[in-house]
């Protein structure tokens, strides 16, 4: 069953993203689209989970919901070891990045917040992925295809490069590509 808040709220996606577009249309049926530019740093104390969790409640800040209004953010973030991949800003840096995730394993962590005028609630999905060795060939022509740019770790694991390179995966899928349903769902229904 669809979760439909409309008659008690007007839902909105702060978010630009595609994939999370697509993936709340499978368990929300109505919501409109609107993010607002948020500097994404977070403070140096903040740590693995709590960077996309931080940065999900940090995208939520810049919208005032009134009575009707709820609204969901998320952060995907992905880690090697403690090193933190964002998006790359161009072909090099998605180069150099999966150059670094090939044969190894990450993780992928997505934040979410849940707002309304008078509730919020955040929590945070992990996902573990481990890459074959990834042949430079292939790095290159994923780039060039794909132009991953969008993405924090330069990949889609739903795009070629994920099905040819990935080994293994602990987790949902639905977090890698950017919003885990599965807990998005179920915190939904208890939130309202």
């Amino acid at each position: 069953m669809l979760v439909d808040l409309t008659e008690k709220y007007e839902l909105t996606l702060a978010s630009n993203s595609p994939r999370r577009k697509e993936l709340l249309t499978k368990i929300i049926p109505h919501f409109k689209i609107e993010s607002k530019e948020v500097e994404e740093i977070y403070p140096n104390h903040v740590k693995d989970a709590e960077i996309a969790t931080y940065l999900s409640q940090l995208k939520s800040e810049p919208f005032q919901p009134d009575e009707k209004d709820l609204i969901i953010t998320a952060d995907t973030i992905v880690i090697l070891d403690e090193l933190i991949l964002g998006k790359p800003k161009n072909h090099e840096e998605a180069k150099q990045m999966l150059t670094l995730l090939s044969g190894k394993k990450h993780k992928i962590i997505t934040g979410v917040t849940i707002r309304t005028k008078d509730k919020k609630l955040s929590f945070h999905d992990v996902t573990k992925v481990q890459f074959y060795e990834l042949k430079s060939d292939e790095i290159e022509y994923y780039i060039k295809e794909y132009k991953p740019f969008d993405k924090a770790g330069s990949y889609g694991i739903q795009e070629w490069i994920g099905c040819i390179g990935i080994k293994n995966m602990e987790g949902d899928y639905y977090n890698v590509m950017g919003l885990p349903i599965h807990k998005l769902y179920r915190n939904l229904q208890q939130f309202i």
